[in-house]
């Protein structure tokens, strides 16, 4: 039985659930709406993160370690548009991809850290280290719409890869956080027309990230926030 404990805005749990839509694999959803207790949750991951995947009595965590085993592990249906990839990094490019795909993992982490850091109190404009991150995101940004060869492709062409998904889950987190961040998207013209197809792409439209800040506890099945 395959199952995934994730918590709905992680934009990393995204990744990896968007990966299971386009595979049309069923998996029990483990949905994390309040911190587990730290002994229980190390004892399914000693990262103390998630998403954390089950596949019978294989555990796996670490989102791009997941999807690596999903396109490994099952075939992809066929279907419209462009296809998923077979595997996350390809042979002739290699060093290519896995450093496009590492470049955009550092945006990630650097987002969900000012997200995290925000609810603590500690915001972008009163801290240092959160101000180097959004700068950060400028820069590797700018990085990234170079690697695209134009404004009808994704990072590996045609094709739908995992770079992609990242790239669109980590963007789309940030509206859906009021974190004092505005990326200015239309300064990357390539990028914001890889992002604008893939919302329109049903596996992404089937796993959208919910808004959230701290006064939100549950959310309807719609997505609209329950606030306390």
């Amino acid at each position: 039985m395959r199952k995934l404990l994730f918590s709905l805005g992680s934009p990393f749990a995204r990744a990896v659930r968007i990966v299971l839509a386009e595979l049309d694999l069923e998996y029990d959803k483990q949905i994390l709406k309040t911190a587990l207790p730290i002994d229980e949750l190390a004892s399914m991951t000693p990262t103390l993160q998630w998403p954390t995947f089950w596949d019978g009595d294989l555990i796996l965590w670490e989102s791009t370690t997941i999807i690596e085993y999903l396109l490994s592990t099952y075939d992809l249906p066929e279907g419209d548009g462009p296809i998923l990839t077979a595997a996350n990094f390809r042979p002739e490019f290699e060093w290519q991809d896995r450093l496009a795909l590492s470049t955009i993992q550092t945006f990630g982490t650097a987002v969900t850290t000012i997200s995290q850091m925000t609810w603590t109190g500690v915001t972008v404009g009163t801290n240092a280290h959160l101000d180097k991150s959004v700068k950060k995101l400028e820069y590797i940004l700018n990085w990234l719409e170079n690697q695209l060869a134009d404004a009808n492709s994704g990072f590996q062409g045609d094709c739908l890869s995992v770079h992609d998904i990242f790239l669109a889950s980590h963007v789309r987190f940030i509206p859906a956080r009021p974190i004092g961040i505005d990326l200015q998207l239309a300064d990357y013209p390539k990028i914001n027309a890889l992002l604008d197809r893939l919302d329109e792409r049903e596996s992404f439209k089937a796993v959208p990230i919910w808004f959230w800040e701290p006064s939100v506890i549950d959310y309807e099945p719609d997505g609209t926030p329950i606030y306390k």
